[in-house]
């Protein structure tokens, strides 16, 4: 069975060490939108953003993990700690650069690489995570980071918190009925006049490159609910 990403999903339970594949088969159907829009999204549909063509850039990859909470389906997210070189301080999703013990960029390098930087950062167990679909690749010019988004089914749910609070300061899940509630919406506003989709949710502003993702997510899954897109969150040159 091929995903549309050209990979053959048969065993979707990630470990890092082993082999790596994606599989959609089990899932709930809340995610069945979210499937059908990783088999088809573009890359402009994501973002303006987009790799370098002379193939420049860090190899990197996060984990975009959804789960069944007490509050319904959710995301998990952490925030990086304040003494990181780059985007410090900022909620995101787990993930890092690609490690040569990963394997082929091309191929299936970035799921072990997003399992991997998930287990360092989260302490999540790989085993519980089926791996269902990978989003085009996108960049982030700030870091130099050319990021595979992949996307995981957290079946077998497992304890999670801060591993290296050197790296970490937090690490929680929001309910995506928080991540759609227009009241909880608003658009960033950057001195240099960047705007872009943010989420005040679980007392973190939410913005940049995981919120934009998050953003594209709801869009294109039908999730997305009407929101004051007047209503700003002023950052400032630090951020």
């Amino acid at each position: 069975m091929s995903d549309g990403n050209g990979f053959q999903g048969h065993a979707g339970t990630g470990s890092p060490n082993g082999h790596v594949r994606l599989s959609t088969e089990g899932l709930p159907a809340w995610l069945d939108p979210v499937v059908r829009a990783a088999g088809t999204l573009q890359p402009t549909q994501l973002s303006r953003f987009l790799p370098p063509e002379s193939g420049a850039g860090r190899q990197s990859a996060v984990l975009i993990l959804f789960g069944e909470g007490a509050h319904g389906p959710e995301l998990l997210l952490m925030e990086r700690s304040s003494s990181l070189r780059s985007h410090a301080g900022q909620p995101s999703f787990p993930g890092g650069s690609l490690d040569p013990e990963d394997g082929d960029p091309l191929t299936d390098g970035p799921l072990r690489a997003a399992l991997r930087e998930a287990e360092e950062e989260t302490g999540l167990d790989p085993r519980g995570v089926q791996l269902f679909g990978v989003l085009p690749k996108l960049f982030i010019p700030v870091s130099d980071f050319v990021v595979t988004p992949v996307l995981g089914w957290w079946r077998t749910p497992t304890p999670v918190g801060v591993v290296d609070p050197a790296e970490t300061a937090r690490v929680f899940t929001v309910p995506v009925s928080d991540l759609t509630d227009p009241g909880n919406r608003a658009t960033t506003v950057h001195p240099s006049g960047h705007r872009g989709p943010a989420f005040l949710v679980e007392s973190a502003l939410v913005w940049g490159f995981t919120a934009g993702v998050i953003d594209r997510i709801l869009h294109f899954a039908g999730w997305e609910r009407p929101w004051d897109r007047t209503k700003q969150v002023p950052l400032d040159w630090r951020a």
